[in-house]
């Protein structure tokens, strides 16, 4: 039986242990580049003894951003400081991971600590959304411009583009991001997506978008790189996306080329009632792990390393991911480790021994 400090291999790749640095925005970039804010950020929860640390949110388009301060991978001269940074995760002992994404109805915001919220104006920087269908995502939100069947090609051969970068960059994992309402995600969704053409009506036609970009982004990596699909396993609203449909559009990722499933939830629209407490999100991994015979991460209100260590014991999740509890506390998996009486297996770094 696995517990929370035994190494997981992924194709060609070893995490030295099944915790995982979740990917947090950080808003701090500048047309999309990384910044020595990021090889802080994600440089020190690798000297804290994560075995992945996986980026924010890095668009694949200028227009994919949630705010013009997002991270961007759509041009090359993003790969120099990624780099950087990878280089660095890989010195430290864990596996730098980056999440691909398109913020599509949602792009386009202020950041979280600005003065003003919601779309940003074009005078200010802002651009028109695009998503599966003409639909805003609330009330005050740009009505995106529904993509064309052209147009959906286009942005597939971007996530590959992105992918391609990453790569080059020194990424081990790379997560294609179809959660939290975001442009992938209004595809599957039934709450976001009113196309009625060969994307739209249908389980079948809906999850075509997301099947076919993660065929593709498979196909252009390394066979021993990690691909990895972040879901909202359910929309918590009725007549949303549930946690069957995920079970079932994992076994089909997992025939597409996906290697694991990372867990979460929401995200379609406003006015959720979410069931939030501590693991709320864990029986969602629980039901696709099982159900699909596919990998998977949790994630949402795992802070303790007992109750952590629990998920992995009982089979409920390959790897637990953490984001807000790894932004109080980024040597959180070595204090896990002295907890757990595993610091034989995740010793501290010498530099920082006398403290521990």
């Amino acid at each position: 039986m696995p517990h929370l400090f035994d190494a997981l291999t992924l194709r060609g790749v070893t995490f030295r242990n099944r915790v995982g640095v979740s990917p947090m925005c950080q808003y701090s970039s500048q047309d999309g580049f990384a910044t020595d804010w990021h090889l802080v950020h994600l440089g020190s929860r690798a000297v804290g003894g994560a075995g992945m640390v996986m980026t924010e949110a890095a668009a694949v388009t200028p227009e994919g951003r949630i705010s013009p301060q997002d991270l961007g991978l759509w041009q090359d001269e993003h790969i120099e400081m990624l780099g950087r940074i990878t280089a660095f995760i890989k010195d430290h002992g864990a596996i730098p991971a980056i999440q691909l994404a398109h913020a599509g109805r949602k792009a386009g915001t202020y950041r979280p600590w600005s003065e003003k919220s919601g779309p940003v104006p074009a005078a200010d920087g802002g651009w028109t959304p695009v998503g599966a269908s003409a639909v805003p995502f609330a009330e005050g939100y740009t009505t995106p411009h529904e993509l064309t069947v052209a147009e959906i090609d286009t942005l597939q051969d971007q996530f590959v583009q992105a992918a391609q970068r990453a790569i080059e960059a020194g990424f081990d994992v790379i997560e294609v991001h179809a959660a939290h309402g975001y442009l992938l995600h209004s595809f599957y969704s039934p709450i976001s997506n009113q196309r009625t053409d060969e994307y739209g009506g249908t389980f079948e036609n809906r999850t075509r978008m997301l099947r076919e970009t993660v065929e593709k982004v498979r196909a252009a990596l390394p066979d021993d790189k990690v691909l990895a699909v972040r879901l909202s396993a359910t929309d918590w609203v009725e007549g949303g996306w549930t946690r069957e449909d995920s079970v079932e559009l994992a076994k089909q990722l997992r025939s597409a080329g996906a290697d694991i499933i990372d867990c979460s939830s929401g995200g379609v629209t406003t006015n959720i009632s979410y069931p939030v407490g501590a693991g709320y999100q864990v029986p969602l991994s629980e039901a696709v792990r099982h159900g699909a015979d596919i990998a998977t991460a949790t994630v949402g209100m795992i802070t303790q390393p007992m109750q952590a260590d629990e998920l992995v014991r009982n089979g409920r999740a390959d790897m637990v991911l953490l984001g807000r509890e790894m932004l109080r506390d980024p040597y959180w998996t070595l204090h896990a480790a002295d907890v757990l009486h595993q610091s034989t297996q995740n010793p501290v770094p010498p530099q920082y021994a006398r403290a521990f």
